[in-house]
Parts: C-alpha cells; sequence; structure tokens
C-alpha cells in the first residue's frame, strides 16, 4: 500500500521564532495590525510504501526524529491516508 504524508514542522512555542516576529512587524507597519503572533514553519508532503498505516506511522515518525526535524528546536504533527491509485 501506498500512503501520503503531510508533515507539519513548527518551531517549539517556547523558542523565539525570529522569522516569525519579523514578519509579525512588518505586517503591522503596513497596516495588519489585527494580525499577531506570526509563527512560521515547514511543510513536507511525502509518499510511503508500507504493508499497513501503523507501519508507515513508524516509519514517518521515524524520519521525522532522524533527519525531517531537529527535535531540540522544532515540533511536528502530520496526517497520513492511503493513496488512491490513478487511473
Amino acid at each position: 500500500m501506498k500512503f501520503i504524508a503531510e508533515i507539519d514542522i513548527m518551531p517549539l512555542k517556547s523558542l523565539l521564532d525570529p522569522q516569525g516576529k519579523a514578519v509579525s512587524q512588518s505586517l503591522k507597519k503596513i497596516g495588519f495590525h489585527e494580525i499577531s503572533h506570526v509563527r512560521i514553519g515547514k511543510h513536507i508532503t511525502l509518499e510511503i510504501e508500507s504493508d499497513s498505516k501503523e507501519k508507515a506511522m513508524e516509519r514517518l515518525n521515524e524520519s521525522c526524529h532522524k533527519i525531517l526535524t531537529n527535535p531540540i528546536i522544532e515540533g511536528y504533527s502530520y496526517t497520513l491516508h492511503e493513496k488512491k491509485e490513478d487511473h
């Protein structure tokens, strides 16, 4: 089976997000005063081939811990669904 994973990686809430802060300040300077607390992260889409959804989730978590994120400064969440075969 093939699965599609959508992964969102964000800086940990306890850490400063300089890129988010810069964007937030720029938005205020150009008149978007109602927008605040901007946080900027990454979005990754990938395909996993696995015998089961549970094994796919296990491999996805391993890849997030080993290479896709820096667990010291980033957290992640994901959705995983079975890929529909194209006809």
